[in-house]
């Protein structure tokens, strides 16, 4: 998985945060947020959906039945950053609650049907998260 996350990473950077394949015309930045338990710098790329000044990420591991470690990380130290576009934004994660949560994903299902598919692969609520400029 860090070999594949690493080609998109050198894509985005290379290209003005643009990418082809399977995420080609989908917007994605690059996630930087510290692991919770190594205290490592780590960089994820993942799509996102703008939400006003913010941006919303999704917790799918693929509709795996376990929450991917970004999102843990990011519950235990929220300040974060973000490389989108050729920009790096500061930013604070904050966890949905149900009611801000359910209009952000029921939007990114629609838009991106293959989150519907992530959702019914596993029986936990795939978590929201928005990054909030800081």
């Amino acid at each position: 998985m860090s070999d594949w996350n690493q080609q998109i990473i050198d894509e985005f950077r290379s290209n003005s945060g643009r990418v082809g394949g399977q995420f080609e015309g989908a917007p994605l930045l690059l996630l930087h947020h510290i692991g919770r338990k190594s205290g490592t710098e780590r960089v994820t790329p993942m799509m996102y959906q703008a939400v006003g000044d913010s941006y919303a990420v999704f917790a799918s591991k693929a509709g795996a039945d376990t929450h991917p470690d970004w999102y843990r990380n990011l519950l235990e130290h929220p300040d974060v950053e973000a490389e989108i576009g050729t920009e790096t934004v500061p930013l604070r994660a904050r966890d949905l609650p149900a009611d801000e949560r359910d209009p952000v994903w029921e939007k990114q299902k629609k838009d991106y049907p293959g989150f519907q598919g992530y959702e019914e692969k596993t029986d936990r609520v795939i978590p929201v998260v928005l990054l909030e400029r800081r």
